[in-house]
């Protein structure tokens, strides 16, 4: 396992963006960490030595030291009392309170989309579910789980609340740190397409209550598929 964790951390120097500007180091490691640990580099559980990653990021162990100080604040990882720093584990319960909040805050995302509406919002979202019709023909997942995320982030960026956007950022953050993409699971490419759709007819239609009704129809089955995919079913 040590030997394991070891390979991983030193395969981190590709995610520390080049030309780093002095003074914003920690900034920096702690982007360069946190997509690592979203990406998969950085498996559940994984001991984050800081010496280790001063070395593969060629920086000091101070802005290591901050950067896993602020990913234990947003969750990413867990400091333990005279042991140190892991990546958080995932368990099935952690991904069920998941889906709990995420169909709440998705549900009032697309309320607040369709109260707004701002020009070009219907469109872009449209857009994006044809570029999903076509990669799901191709049955690439990987293509298919970024431009799910995007279209999500459309629908956050277009209610204008920061502090939605902040909540749904941190929900984002969670879901990328899920093994195996539910939209390779059998049909539900296409399904989770016409889900996309009915949401977006709610939006053109200005009909807030009928956008977050089918948000959250929306996230409660990606809550079911999801469980099967865990459970191997």
């Amino acid at each position: 396992m040590a030997e394991a964790d070891d390979r991983q951390t030193k395969d981190l120097s590709r995610y520390l963006l080049p030309g780093t500007h002095r003074g914003r180091t920690t900034d920096a490691v702690t982007d360069a960490l946190r997509e690592a640990i979203l990406d998969g580099a950085l498996s559940p559980t994984t001991w984050l030595r800081e010496d280790e990653i001063a070395g593969a990021f060629k920086v000091s162990r101070t802005p290591v030291r901050e950067a896993l100080r602020r990913l234990a604040d947003e969750g990413l990882v867990v400091k333990t009392a005279h042991h140190g720093t892991t990546v958080a584990p995932l368990s099935l319960e952690d991904v069920l309170a998941l889906y709990v909040v995420r169909e709440d805050l998705e549900g009032l995302a697309a309320r607040l989309a369709a109260v707004r509406c701002p020009p070009g919002l219907v469109a872009e979202l449209d857009g994006i579910d044809a570029q999903m019709k076509e990669a799901a023909g191709r049955g690439d997942t990987a293509a298919l789980s970024k431009l799910n995320l995007a279209w999500h982030r459309a629908l956050r960026d277009a209610t204008a609340n920061s502090y939605l956007g902040r909540f749904l950022g941190q929900v984002e953050h969670a879901v990328r740190r899920l093994p195996a993409s539910t939209l390779g699971y059998k049909d539900r490419a296409e399904e989770a397409v016409a889900e996309h759709e009915a949401v977006v007819r709610a939006i053109e239609a200005r009909d807030g209550e009928a956008a977050e009704r089918s948000a959250r129809a929306h996230m409660r089955r990606a809550r079911e598929i999801r469980l099967a995919v865990m459970l191997g079913e």
